[in-house]
């Protein structure tokens, strides 16, 4: 089933979300208005229209989200490829009680779109490891994720 649009993320694809997978992130470059991708795996699905992710304060998402709010995030998911859009918010400059300063940022579902190209599948989903100490990447990972998860706004 390509092309198909959604206003709001299904529950099959809530789960997906919600594991460890690679994510592409792109807005709006801030300086000469090209477009800017960036991969990034800290990242999850609040509900079916509210997503969050964090990335290190100095990235240029950032600063892109700052001078335009549209983003789009693709993954490989259910032997397809997904592109949430919507409209982001920076909700926290640095995550309270995580080691790194990490930035907080919610975006709101505006469309989920299958975009992998008619009559076709994804076979294998592209995978990654982590190339530093693996007990301290779970350890960050799983502090990051929850911290994403239960952040409020004061």
């Amino acid at each position: 089933m390509a092309n198909s649009i959604e206003r709001s993320i299904s529950p099959t694809l809530l789960s997906y979300l919600n594991q460890e997978r690679i994510i592409l992130v792109s807005t709006v470059n801030a300086e000469n208005q090209s477009p800017n991708m960036n991969a990034i795996s800290w990242f999850t699905a609040l509900d079916e229209e509210t997503v969050r992710f964090a990335v290190d304060r100095r990235s240029w998402i950032v600063s892109n989200i700052e001078k335009n709010s549209f983003v789009s995030c693709s993954l490989f998911a259910n032997e397809t490829i997904y592109c949430i859009t919507g409209k982001a918010t920076i909700l926290s400059s640095q995550l309270p009680g995580l080691p790194l300063k990490l930035t907080c940022i919610q975006v709101k579902v505006n469309e989920v779109k299958n975009i992998m190209f008619y009559g076709s599948k994804i076979s294998v989903e592209p995978g990654y490891v982590k190339t530093y100490d693996e007990k301290a990447a779970k350890k960050l990972d799983d502090s990051v994720l929850k911290a994403l998860r239960t952040y409020t706004i004061d």
